[in-house]
């Protein structure tokens, strides 16, 4: 895939920050992972939050990569500010991962090395060697997540053409392809939800051998297809694929019946040391989910207003070289600019 999206320097600053931010994080996150695996078996129900630990981070990063580039690429500043909530959610998954660490590694709270090595959390514990690779992820991520907000605020400006470009100067156009933007970006956002809380689940929680596995396993292609269904409906137009969609949408509010098993008295014991993690999870992807469903309602209300065409060829929008203005006041005599005193070309209308 050519990298055009990265044509400016905010455009290049803003993904190499999300990139190197990924790259420690990935890092700190493995090295947990290789002292604890090291020390005690991961194969206990007790430990199985540092390979659940490993692969939500992995999965998070990747998925925030590609969100970085998508974004640049389609000139999306909703998607910008999304990825900048998403940002902030990684900051309290990681320190929230501080607190199920300790829960997972601590049973014998003062005790050090020498009376018990991989329980305890006195000096030279297995929990005193990992805490400082623990605490480094949520600082490299809160300290990026401000330097993305510097660079979210360049792209903006430079970002500010594109809606105008590809709708028109019809501002009743404009919010309509501004809910169509919402809807897409809410849909991209549903997936990482849902599969973390799948994956958490799967990890850490269910045996291999019990109905709850199976049906969790069965809903991943269900959703997958769902989503995908919904962003073709609303990108075309499709109204019954798109009734079907939002009907499924309603119905997989009730999957999150979850949240109730982890404070269970009957079940409790085998969400503890992933229950803070999984609660704020589920909670994220219940109220995205609701928010999907509200804002298509509102796309689907769009329908057959002359936004088809927009939605079908806006991904071929190309940025318009040296910002608005500069293109439209400074250009050079010999280029035929306004300032040129040559005679004025041709007028383009605007749909």
């Amino acid at each position: 895939m050519p990298l055009q999206a990265l044509n400016t320097k905010a455009q290049q600053a803003f993904f190499g920050t999300v990139l190197f931010q990924a790259v420690v994080v990935i890092v700190m996150v493995a090295i947990v992972f290789g002292k604890v695996e090291d020390a005690v078996p991961l194969t206990d129900s007790r430990y199985k939050t540092i390979p659940c630990y490993l692969a939500l981070f992995i999965l998070a990063e990747l998925f925030e990569i590609f969100m970085a580039y998508d974004a640049l690429r389609l000139r999306n500043v909703i998607q910008l500010v999304g990825l900048l909530l998403f940002h902030a959610a990684l900051i309290v998954m990681a320190s929230l991962q501080v607190h199920e660490t300790h829960t997972a590694l601590v049973t014998h709270p003062g005790v050090n090395w020498t009376v018990d090595y991989a329980n305890g959390d006195g000096a030279g514990t297995l929990w005193q060697r990992v805490l400082p690779f623990l605490i480094v992820s949520p600082v490299v991520i809160g300290i990026s997540w401000l330097v993305l907000i510097w660079f979210v605020r360049q792209l903006y400006y430079e970002f500010g053409w594109a809606i105008f470009h590809i709708v028109g100067a019809n501002p009743a156009a404009k919010t309509m392809y501004q809910f169509y933007q919402v809807m897409i970006c809410l849909l991209k956002f549903d997936f990482f939800a849902f599969v973390g809380v799948t994956m958490q689940l799967l990890i850490v929680v269910l045996a291999k051998n019990t109905a709850e596995f199976g049906l969790t396993v069965a809903a991943i292609p269900i959703v997958l297809v769902l989503l995908i269904g919904c962003g073709l409906a609303v990108q075309r137009e499709i109204k019954w694929l798109m009734t079907i969609s939002l009907i499924l949408m309603l119905a997989a509010e009730s999957y999150f019946y979850k949240l109730v098993r982890f404070y269970d008295p009957n079940s409790e014991a085998q969400y503890e040391t992933v229950r803070a993690t999984l609660t704020t999870f589920t909670i994220i992807a219940f109220l995205l989910l609701f928010g999907t469903f509200g804002i298509g309602l509102r796309c689907f209300a769009d329908f057959d207003k002359g936004l088809l065409r927009s939605k079908l060829h806006g991904k071929d929008y190309k940025q318009v070289n040296g910002g608005v203005k500069e293109s439209l006041f400074g250009s050079k005599k010999e280029e035929g600019g306004y300032s040129s005193g040559s005679a004025l070309g041709p007028r383009v209308s605007i749909e």
